[in-house]
C-alpha cells in the first residue's frame, strides 16, 4: 500500500485529486485539513457532481493543520511521523494555497500572510518529512504560471524571491502602493518560491540519484475553487461562476484555463507516478487540459536564486540550512 500525505486536498481541484488517489485502490491518504469539518474521518469532497465520479464513501486520514501557523505544521507533521511508525511517504503533495487582495495579513509569527501560507509552511513542511520519504517518492508542489510574466496570466509578475522582504513587505523598497497589487505580488512570488525549492530539492543530496522525483506542478487558472474566498464579493462571484459549465467557452480560447476535473486528476495521476517526468525535467504545466513539460521563467532557472530562496527560508522558519 502507497502512503501519500496531502495538504490542500478538500475542496476545489485538490478534492478532485484526493478522491482520484483514494480510488486507485491500495492508497493511504494522509490529509491535513484547516477545518474540523473537512478533516472529518467521511471525506465528502467540495465538488459538483460533474467533478467527481459516483462513488462509494472514501476515508482518508485526517490531522488538523492551519498553514498560517507554523508551529501548527510542525505538530502535523510530529503526528504524521508518529502515526506512519515504520512504514514511508511514497508520494508528498503540497497543494494548500490562497491569496489574499493586499499584503496586510500577518501571521502570529509576523510573516505576511500569503507567503506564508503557500510557501513557508510548505517549505517547513517538506524539511520536516524529508526524513522519511521513501525511496523513489514523489514530492509534487503546485505552483502557477503566473509566476512567469511569459505566460500572460494578467497578475503582477514577481519582481524577485527575496525571502525576507516577502515575509515583511513593508521593508520592499519598491512595494506598489496599491494594494490589489502589492497582493497580486505576493501570490505570484509565493508561486515562484515553489518552483525553486523544486529546483533545490532536485538538487539536494537526499534527492540525488533518482532517490525523488520532485514535481512542480501548474494547473493552469482554474475557476471554481476556494483561491478567491478572500478577495472582493464581485471577484468572488465570477470566480465561482467561470468554475460552471459557463466557464466553458473560456477554457476553449486560453490554453491555461482547465477545469477541475482536469487539474485534479493530473495532480492525482503525478503523485500516483502515472505521470513522469522526462529526464532533466521538473516544471508540469496543464495546457489545455494536457500535461506539458516546459521551462519555467527565467527567474526560476537561476541556481543562485534557487539557494538564497532555501537558506533563507531555513533561517525564517528555525531550521539549518
Amino acid at each position: 500500500m502507497s502512503t501519500i500525505v496531502m495538504t490542500g486536498g478538500t475542496s476545489g481541484f485538490g478534492a478532485v485529486a484526493a478522491t482520484r488517489m483514494l480510488e486507485a485502490g491500495e492508497v493511504r491518504l494522509i490529509l491535513g485539513a484547516r477545518r474540523p469539518g473537512a478533516a472529518g474521518a467521511t471525506f465528502v469532497p467540495e465538488a459538483t457532481p460533474t467533478d467527481v465520479p459516483p462513488s462509494d464513501t472514501v476515508r482518508p486520514e485526517p490531522i488538523p493543520v492551519d498553514l498560517s501557523e507554523l508551529d501548527s505544521v510542525r505538530e502535523f507533521a510530529a503526528v504524521t511521523r508518529e502515526r506512519l511508525g515504520d512504514n514511508m511517504i511514497d508520494a508528498l503533495v503540497l497543494n494548500g494555497g490562497m491569496i489574499r487582495p493586499d499584503v496586510a495579513g500577518r501571521t502570529a509569527e509576523g510573516f505576511e500572510t500569503t507567503f506564508a501560507v503557500n510557501h513557508l509552511a510548505h517549505y517547513l513542511l517538506l524539511r520536516l518529512l524529508l526524513p522519511v520519504l521513501a525511496d523513489r517518492a514523489i514530492v509534487v508542489l503546485t505552483t502557477s504560471g503566473t509566476h512567469d510574466p511569459a505566460t500572460g496570466a494578467g497578475l503582477v509578475p514577481p519582481r524577485h524571491a527575496d525571502a525576507q522582504l516577502l515575509a515583511h513587505p513593508d521593508r520592499d523598497p519598491d512595494l506598489d502602493s496599491r494594494a490589489s497589487k502589492a497582493g497580486q505580488h505576493a501570490y505570484t512570488a509565493s508561486k515562484l518560491c515553489a518552483v525553486l525549492v523544486v529546483r533545490s530539492l532536485s538538487e539536494h543530496p537526499d534527492a540525488q540519484g533518482g532517490r525523488l522525483t520532485v514535481i512542480a506542478y501548474d494547473p493552469g487558472q482554474v475557476f471554481g475553487t476556494g483561491l478567491a474566498k478572500d478577495l472582493s464579493l464581485p471577484l468572488r462571484v465570477a470566480w465561482s461562476l467561470f468554475g460552471t459549465p459557463l466557464g466553458w467557452p473560456l477554457r476553449r480560447f486560453s490554453p491555461t484555463l482547465n477545469s477541475r476535473t482536469d487539474a485534479g486528476n493530473t495532480l492525482a495521476d503525478l503523485a500516483l507516478g502515472r505521470s513522469a517526468p522526462p529526464p532533466g525535467r521538473t516544471y508540469a504545466a496543464l495546457r489545455r487540459g494536457r500535461l506539458t513539460w516546459i521551462e519555467p521563467s527565467e527567474l526560476a532557472r537561476k541556481p543562485e536564486v534557487a539557494q538564497a530562496l532555501w537558506n533563507d527560508s531555513a533561517k525564517l522558519v528555525g531550521l539549518p540550512a
